[in-house]
């Protein structure tokens, strides 16, 4: 791997982004994720569970009061998605006909899309725990002029079951798993390979469907036969 590489990897490492950052930085990382569309390729799920093994253990490399970190994350996560919903709501389908590029790529939005399309708005709870999809659900919410109401109710529900569980999840962690203060390392690489198995599993679906769907489409580019018979 080259050394930009590295650094790129290291840069959203999420011990280092706490680290860096503190608890104002996990506060303002995850209303990013959830919230802005270029906040897609943040850690999330990796942050909350890395917050709450922090918040359990003694001597963390980052001091985090459980009862601020819950309490700040779930209003974060409720703020950042709202704020998403808002933005789609005045931008309108504009917002995703921008052209391709690293930071806005059309397949993430076709993701959300087939999930509203199989879950209506309980996506907006679903995409909580799916990464780049929660980024884009919000959203698309918006320019698909969801209730308000609808969209409040389930955003909230999302956010307490994500950020509440899920860094709870950390918080068990930490305090069931003896010296896990010298395995950082280890359980944040298993925690980052956990947090991209949805996404991998997106991505086999979604080859999966391009699959069924070719030749399906090919058969209707090919014309029907014509009868020449006399009279046919």
């Amino acid at each position: 791997m080259s050394n930009s590489g590295a650094s790129t990897l290291r840069c959203v490492s999420p011990q280092h982004l706490l680290e860096t950052f503190g608890t104002i930085g996990l506060f303002a990382i995850i209303f990013a994720e959830t919230g802005l569309l270029v906040g897609f390729f943040l850690p999330g799920d990796s942050l909350l569970v890395l917050a709450g093994l922090f918040a359990a253990i003694d001597n963390p490399p980052v001091h985090l009061n459980l009862a601020v970190v819950l309490v700040a994350l779930f209003v974060a996560a409720v703020a950042g998605a709202q704020t998403g919903y808002f933005i789609g709501l005045r931008a309108g389908p504009a917002l995703f006909r921008r052209p391709q590029s690293r930071l806005f790529k059309h397949e993430n939005v076709e993701k959300a899309e087939r999930y509203f399309a199989k879950y209506g708005p309980k996506t907006i709870v679903i995409a909580r725990f799916i990464p780049i999809v929660r980024t884009f659900a919000n959203p698309m919410a918006g320019v698909g002029r969801m209730d308000l109401r609808t969209f409040a109710t389930f955003n909230v529900l999302g956010a307490l079951l994500w950020s509440v569980g899920v860094t709870m999840l950390g918080f068990a962690l930490g305090k069931t798993i003896p010296s896990v203060r010298d395995h950082l390392v280890i359980v944040e690489a298993i925690i980052i390979f956990l947090s991209v198995i949805p996404v991998g599993v997106e991505v086999v679906r979604s080859r999966r469907e391009r699959q069924t769907k070719g030749p399906v489409e090919a058969r209707h580019l090919v014309p029907e036969p014509v009868d020449e018979r006399p009279g046919g």
